[in-house]
């Protein structure tokens, strides 16, 4: 059974899900999000960024898991910022899924007219349509700015998070504010050298996991949901086998060490990823990241 988080609307959210990022095949992404299901996993995460939420949906639908057990989130990306634009992507999102409502909706980027689209955000979960809504990607300031123009603080911010970036000032503000963080990229896809650092092998090695698990274990000790993707199935196990071992205060100490303090995957605050992420809309094969997972 995983563990769960109780957001600050009080709704009960898995404490590691399944992603699908970079995942484009369709066929493919089915198929491991249905074997996710059947290994356990009850948060599925996509985007309609991501061209594959038709599939997500058939895989919900084959898998027989109760829809009420399963943790649906999806996102609005840039090109669907603005009051209406929301509103409209979000009933296309949930006809592709083909779902009658979401458990959680995110503003996938803070770019554009993401005021108007937390406005229908709001709306749609005032109206019963989302059990949760929050944000991707905003970080201190953004963040700040929006809780303190709207009176409704998001559930959720969905943010790079792994040991090479570790967000300590924005995990405090969120904590400030009772906003759940959750981690997308925890691995940073083995960027820098991540599944090679001493510290997380040595670990590994103590503790008989790998250091993909490792990582997802310090998260979840840190009461961080957690979204790895793989389309392996024997990855796909070992993601969620964590619940049998925990960390040390003293290893949870020695993994701080590794902080960078800065992005592997995504800068917002610099021009050149900003013009890429518009870019992805045009050509996402070429704009996508590695897989490494």
């Amino acid at each position: 059974m995983i563990s769960e988080v109780t957001l600050n609307n009080g709704i009960k959210m898995p404490l590691i899900g399944f992603g699908v990022f970079q995942v484009s095949d369709l066929e493919q992404t089915k198929e491991s999000v249905l074997l996710a299901l059947k290994n356990g996993y009850r948060l599925i995460d996509t985007a309609s960024s991501y061209g594959n939420e038709e599939a997500v949906g058939q895989a919900i639908i084959e898998s027989n898991v109760p829809r009420q057990d399963i943790f649906v989130t999806t996102k609005a990306f840039v090109n669907q910022m603005g009051y209406n634009e929301t509103i409209q992507a979000f009933y296309e999102s949930l006809n592709k899924l083909g779902l009658d409502y979401l458990d959680l909706y995110l503003i996938h980027m803070p770019f554009g007219d993401y005021y108007g689209s937390y406005r229908a955000l709001i709306d749609l979960y005032h109206a019963g349509k989302i059990r949760a809504i929050g944000i991707s990607n905003f970080d201190e300031a953004r963040l700040t700015d929006l809780v303190l123009n709207f009176n409704v603080v998001p559930q959720v911010n969905q943010i790079e998070h792994h040991p090479h970036f570790q967000r300590t000032k924005l995990l405090d503000i969120m904590a400030g504010y009772n906003i759940q963080p959750e981690a997308w990229a925890p691995f940073a896809e083995g960027m820098n050298g991540m599944f090679d650092e001493d510290i997380l092998v040595n670990i590994a090695k103590n503790h008989k996991k790998s250091v993909p698990q490792v990582i997802i274990r310090w998260n979840i000790q840190q009461d961080i949901v957690v979204i790895p993707k793989s389309v392996h199935e024997n990855r796909i196990q070992q993601n969620i086998a964590v619940q049998d071992f925990e960390l040390s205060s003293e290893e949870m100490a020695a993994i701080k060490n590794l902080d960078m303090d800065k992005p592997d995957m995504l800068d917002i605050n610099d021009s050149k990823e900003v013009r890429r992420v518009y870019d992805y809309l045009n050509n996402p094969v070429l704009t996508t990241l590695n897989d490494n997972n």
